[in-house]
């Protein structure tokens, strides 16, 4: 926590806000007019648009993109949308190149002016979330491995509690809040939770480098997994028992100049304890200042929602720890409801804190993943019930808000319970994105974010909840905000920096940060991501703040707004802890969409499709009570070298007159996969969402079904792609898959081969074959892309009943599309589909 004095202003929303870049130091270039970019890069397939800015008025009337080496023209557009005033600017206008998407490295040209390099590749956003971890595993308190010594080893005395004052306690570890060395348990549980989703959401983009001590070493897990542990281990002491939740270690006395975290003399009155402050849902402050506590149920949903959504992920590493998180999850989930207010933290001797105002937001996602843990409907109900009592975060659309006052800065919640069914919660998160996005199109950054202390960190938050909404609901509405809120993070503003230390490493980046670190020894905070921008008045008002250089982005401060790369300025130049952790989810996020180049379709979480691009297909057959087509399909397969991928029911695999035939399969090199043990049907066919099952159930007939398949010799580890009963689902189911570590598949649409079951009785016609076999060809030639990426689905067996059957049909089938070039692959060799990682 900085060193806070005036903390909120109005938006002055003068006509526009302006991204851009340069070439070099904003000082020692004779120019007016500059081109912002993201410095990183822009997939192919993203939202691209870099922001030209001036102190002229004049406008252009087109750009090129040139190569960077040689200076080819391979792009002329008039795509430009001009936007008058903001800031130190005169004019401004966005420059849109959504449409070019040749992988290369290039500059923008309006007349004389270039940006900086620019990079259009798939991978720019690759390995930037474990980069960002190097900042979370240096604010490491305890033992620090980026200083191989420990500190803050004798946390320390209680404050505020039902036992006596300075009773000791260890709670030594967890992370130091920003650049001083307090330590918040609102902050740290919901830097857990991101780090925890990230994984949950993102798990391929996250690599193995470091071990759980924060040193060199792999340990055969993800570190993004070995980070959040650090933090859940330490809020595990801060809860030691049912009725015992601290909230906070140290307090504003820890303000008493530079030093590191293994030299801090701060002196408390107890040698090397410091204090910690219990939860007690009163307004707290041992000085002249105390908070504005109303009770305790913010932090503690908080505690709750880590808690519970670790125990969901450890689940496959260490059972014994994962019921212990749960337990943990639920008694912290009881202390909320039993102090039902906000536990904002406590200050000492000065009048500034994180005035945290909202609570239900942290109950909701509390409840919402003990549902998820433990299937109990009281949770569901009462995620809803707090769902509707805040709908959308209330800074959005505000121009104003003290210290975070409305925190975390976007609701995890409702995305959980839209996920499940909720449909409110997915218009709450669009109303939202509206009021933001009511503000931002009035000016060329679309910047809607108000610039109150830690602005970066709302503008993470809210590019993750545009994110998360595009994701739940496909709608692509508000695509572009989010990639120029992401944007302007790294470059595109009006100072032309990105706002996070050394990324991109061959960028303009944060050089001095207000870090005892950087300023006493040189020691870099890469991957932290500074406050960010602030009002001019806000800034104006600060006591403290000295810039110890000339201001590099003088010609782009303004009244509205100012940043400066000073380590003087604590109020915009500070990294942040929950800042970064937030950031992590958010780049791995953006990494994770590179899928969308190579054109992966998906349904309800179901990936139905892969790489377009590719004449390949994944032949896949399906099985629960019959196999009468299973030697004649064989056969086929065998005699043009086919593979294809058979997902069999429990039922199926134990029936001892198919044990033969799944060894033939095994034999021949048939991918072999999970159809549920009993074929359940899992949703209403009228209504989707409506579950018929809840996730003890899934989960203990689909371990049946892998339990089957183990007495054939077939491990859990070799089958993760699983094909759902009836090719039937919803994204809840897909959620649960996911859970497990498995990926759900289902066939592509826009063919009639998954009707080869069909026969004729009242009220339904079988489908024949000649019908099947003609959809398939028609669509292989009318359809762009063909075939390409396909999941063909047919079944090994149907009832007697059906008459024409489509067996036979199988081999011409494939001697037409072999002669077409396409080549069949198993399921897991799928382009697209085959390089997601588990």
């Amino acid at each position: 926590m900085k060193k806070f004095v005036c903390l909120c202003f109005p938006i002055l929303m003068i006509g526009t806000l302006f991204c851009a870049f340069q070439i070099s130091s904003p000082k020692s270039q004779a120019i007016n007019s500059w081109i912002r970019i993201n410095l990183m890069g822009y997939q192919p397939d993203a939202s691209k648009v870099a922001v030209w800015v001036s102190k002229e008025t004049h406008l252009p009337d087109h750009f090129e993109l040139v190569e960077q080496r040689g200076g080819k023209v391979v792009y002329r557009s008039t795509r430009i949308k001009n936007f008058g005033k903001y800031g130190p600017f005169v004019s401004s206008c966005r420059l849109n190149f959504t449409e070019f998407k040749t992988p290369g490295r290039y500059r923008i040209r309006v007349g004389d002016i270039y940006s900086p390099e620019l990079i259009i590749n798939e991978d720019v956003y690759r390995h930037t979330a474990d980069f960002a971890l190097k900042y979370m595993r240096q604010q490491r308190s305890g033992y620090n491995p980026y200083l191989k010594d420990s500190c803050h080893t004798g946390d320390g005395y209680t404050l505020y509690g039902p036992m006596p004052d300075s009773t000791h306690i260890d709670v030594s570890g967890g992370w130091h809040d920003a650049s001083d060395y307090l330590q918040y348990a609102t902050t740290s549980a919901n830097a857990v939770y991101h780090l925890l989703a990230a994984y949950r959401d993102f798990p391929e983009v996250f690599e193995d480098h470091y071990s759980d001590n924060g040193l060199e070493g792999k340990n055969g897990k993800a570190d993004v997994l070995d980070e959040a542990d650090w933090g859940l281990k330490w809020l595990l002491k801060m809860h030691p028992r049912k009725n015992w939740l601290f909230n906070q270690i140290a307090d504003d006395r820890d303000h008493k100049g530079l030093r590191l975290p293994t030299k801090d003399s701060v002196d408390y009155g107890k040698g090397k304890e410091r204090p910690v402050y219990f939860a007690n849902g009163l307004p707290q402050g041992l000085g002249k200042y105390k908070n504005r506590a109303t009770g305790a149920a913010s932090v503690a949903g908080k505690f709750s929602s880590a808690f519970a959504l670790g125990s969901k992920l450890y689940q496959a590493y260490d059972m014994p720890y994962a019921v212990l998180l749960a337990e943990k999850a639920k008694s912290a989930y009881a202390f909320g409801l039993a102090k039902p207010g906000t536990q904002q933290t406590a200050p000492n001797r000065a009048p500034y804190f994180y005035e945290e105002d909202n609570w239900t937001d942290d109950m909701e996602l509390a409840a919402a993943q003990l549902y998820d843990l433990s299937g109990a409907k009281k949770y569901l109900q009462a995620a809803e019930n707090y769902a509707d009592q805040e709908p959308v975060t209330p800074w959005m659309g505000a121009d104003t808000a003290r210290h975070y006052q409305w925190y975390p800065f976007h609701n995890f919640g409702h995305y959980e319970l839209s996920k499940k069914g909720y449909e409110k919660t997915t218009v709450y998160y669009r109303k939202g994105l509206e009021k933001v996005w009511n503000k931002a199109k009035e000016n060329a950054f679309y910047r809607g974010i108000p610039f109150i202390w830690c602005s970066n960190n709302l503008t993470v938050s809210f590019t993750i909840q545009a994110s998360l909404y595009q994701k739940l609901t496909g709608d692509q509405t508000y695509e572009e905000l989010a990639q120029s809120n992401f944007d302007w993070l790294f470059g595109c503003n009006p100072w032309g920096t990105s706002m996070v230390v050394g990324l991109p490493e061959w960028g303009n980046t944060p050089k001095d940060p207000h870090s005892a670190f950087t300023h006493l020894y040189n020691y870099p905070v890469n991957g932290g991501l500074v406050d960010g921008p602030v009002y001019g008045s806000l800034y104006k008002n600060l006591i403290g703040i000295k810039l110890y250089h000339p201001d590099e982005y003088a010609d782009f401060q303004s009244d509205l707004v100012v940043y400066h790369d000073d380590f003087g300025d604590y109020s915009s130049n500070e990294p942040t802890m929950d800042g970064t952790a937030s950031l992590v989810y958010l780049l791995a996020s953006f990494d994770h969409r590179k899928a969308r180049v190579s054109e992966v379709q998906k349904d309800h979480g179901a990936l139905i499709r892969g790489d377009t691009k590719e004449k390949k297909i994944a032949l896949v057959f399906t099985g629960d009570q019959y196999a009468d087509g299973g030697i004649q399909i064989l056969n086929t397969l065998e005699k043009r070298r086919v593979k294809a991928s058979f997902f069999l029911t429990g039922r199926f695999y134990d029936r001892p007159e198919f044990r033969n035939l799944i060894g033939k399969l095994r034999k021949d090199g048939h991918y072999l996969g999970p159809h549920s043990d009993q074929h359940l049907l899992y949703c209403d066919w009228k209504n989707r969402d409506s579950l018929l099952l809840d996730q003890n159930r899934f989960l203990a007939d689909l371990n049946q079904n892998y339990r089957a398949m183990a007495k054939h010799g077939i491990r859990k580890e070799q089958a993760r792609f699983f094909l759902p009963p009836f090719e039937w689902y919803n994204g809840q189911i897909a959620d649960w898959t996911k859970q497990e570590g498995l990926v759900l598949v289902n066939y592509t649409p826009g063919t009639r081969s998954n009707a080869d079951y069909t026969w004729t009785e009242p009220g339904k016609k079988e489908v024949g074959s000649q019908e099947i076999y003609t959809s398939i060809l028609d669509r292989e030639q009318d359809s762009p892309n063909g075939l390409n990426g396909f999941i063909l689905l047919l079944h090994i067996g149907t009832d007697a009943r059906r008459i024409d059957k489509f067996y036979p049909r199988i081999a011409p089938l494939l001697d037409q599309l072999q002669k077409k070039g396409y080549r069949f692959v198993r399921i897991n060799e799928l382009p697209g589909i085959s390089n997601f990682q588990f």
